[in-house]
């Protein structure tokens, strides 16, 4: 009984996510950036662990009325995908008559990522651009881009979604895991203090974020480039 409470509990963790999306909803349209950033975070923390806890509590086998898999997806479309477009709406991030097209833009783009039947690859990777719409729009808060340098970087990533790279999964693509995960929590860590302390968020504390943005892009196309490399001298 104790294991299937404990099994029960994962889905009940995962589901949470709902309020958190809510939560930054309310936040976002109150214009508190800052709550809606604390609210966006937690969301994003409760999806970077409710899958191997799920694992390491046998949710899956325990609790399998429940489609884990179809629950994580509804709320990762929530949380990474309408509550950054909404943060997009309500902020003054874009061009002035641009926000209608490119939160329509997003919304069904993102929708075609998701549903796709290998968007997470057999080997754990993201195929084409992951979605990670949050991060884009907590970036742009901070570095304060002129409204058509955000508009580029949008229409950019929209497009990336239809190109067929793969893209680290961060907790579970094998390829250089431990190194992923240890960037992965040291730059989460960096975006925990970067809130406690916003609307002044230091220059060098950005910058350090950057590091794990850039290990992320060139560790999700080393091994495409490699493969590349290994078929060239065949």
């Amino acid at each position: 009984m104790r294991r299937r409470i404990l099994a029960w509990s994962m889905h009940l963790f995962t589901a949470t996510g709902a309020i958190w999306g809510f939560l930054a909803i309310l936040a976002i349209q109150q214009h508190d950036w800052k709550a809606a950033i604390a609210w966006m975070i937690l969301a994003m923390f409760v999806d970077g662990f409710d899958g191997m806890l799920a694992q390491r509590f046998e949710t899956p086998r325990l609790a399998a009325s429940i489609d884990g898999a179809l629950l994580d997806n509804i709320l990762d479309y929530l949380n990474y995908v309408v509550v950054p477009v909404f943060f997009l709406w309500e902020a003054d991030f874009l061009p002035a008559g641009s926000k209608l097209w490119v939160a329509i833009a997003i919304l069904l783009s993102s929708a075609y990522q998701f549903t796709q039947i290998d968007a997470k690859t057999e080997d754990h990777y993201f195929k084409g651009f992951p979605c990670y719409w949050n991060v884009m729009v907590i970036y742009m808060l901070v570095l304060q881009l002129p409204a058509w340098v955000n508009l580029a970087f949008t229409i950019f990533f929209v497009i990336l979604i239809f190109v067929p790279v793969k893209y680290l999964y961060p907790s579970r693509t094998s390829f250089l895991r431990p190194l992923t995960l240890a960037l992965t929590y040291a730059w989460a860590i960096l975006g925990i203090y970067g809130l406690m302390l916003y609307p002044r968020v230091p220059e060098w504390l950005v910058q350090a974020s950057f590091v794990y943005v850039a290990y992320y892009v060139l560790a999700s196309l080393l091994p495409f480039l490699l493969r590349r490399k290994k078929e060239a001298t065949i």
